[in-house]
């Protein structure tokens, strides 16, 4: 693709070796991720949501939610290569009117993509080295308070990933951590997928129920990222 040199940035070496530096590349699926993913996807009500990695001439997917077993595809496919581009939350909110110009349009037919949000995943240093995404089939707004939410979890991400290679260093306590971590998120799903269970009964959106439960779900999410970066925190001040 001729626009492949755009999607490379100037400091794309230095990027790649941050994010092989956290050796997740190729690795097995984790469960931990792979509940992030399921947990994003249900916060924004959207059928895919990824964990991207982007490598050389590859994007790959530490965690999918939604996508069958796709686990990479080139770099001039994924909007995630256009993500790690930017500092802010990269948003297409009507892919079949509004293509993105920079990678693949056929790439995102082929799903019948309408919709994508991604944020990077940003070192300590500044580097992104990859982007946590959520995408849809129609297309869709995205509010202010989501692309928050959004950044606010990709940060998570790469708390997860600082975390990960933290324990690896101390195996003694690792395992029994990297759980506590996995049923936190588990039980936060839980009760997330319930509050949805019961607004989907609802006959219409704008029902005074129907309002309380999309309300309920927002302090839910609130509260379980609040949660989560105070225990992220803990584990990480007492491993130090």
């Amino acid at each position: 693709m001729d626009t492949y040199r755009s999607l490379i940035p100037e400091n794309d070496g230095q990027r790649l070796a941050a994010l092989r530096a956290y050796n997740v590349l190729g690795t097995a699926p984790d469960g931990v991720f792979d509940e992030i993913v399921r947990l994003t996807a249900k916060l924004f009500g959207v059928p895919v949501a990824l964990i991207s990695l982007v490598e050389q001439d590859r994007v790959e997917f530490k965690a999918n939610y939604g996508l069958g077993g796709v686990q990479q595809v080139p770099r001039t496919d994924s909007i995630c290569s256009v993500a790690v581009l930017r500092d802010e939350t990269t948003v297409f909110e009507n892919l079949h009117e509004s293509p993105c110009l920079l990678t693949n349009p056929a790439a995102a037919e082929l799903n019948n993509f309408g919709f994508y949000a991604g944020h990077p995943l940003a070192t300590r240093e500044g580097l992104n080295i990859g982007a946590l995404c959520v995408l849809d089939r129609k297309p869709r707004a995205v509010s202010g308070p989501e692309r928050e939410r959004l950044a606010t979890m990709a940060g998570l991400v790469v708390q997860l990933f600082d975390l990960r290679a933290l324990l690896e260093r101390q195996p003694a306590t690792g395992v029994a951590t990297w759980l506590l971590i996995y049923r936190s998120i588990e039980e936060s799903l839980v009760r997330i997928d319930t509050l949805r269970e019961l607004a989907q009964w609802e006959e219409s959106d704008e029902t005074e129920a129907a309002r309380r439960y999309r309300a309920a779900v927002d302090e839910e999410a609130e509260r379980v990222l609040q949660a989560l970066q105070a225990e992220l925190e803990s584990v990480r001040k007492r491993l130090s």
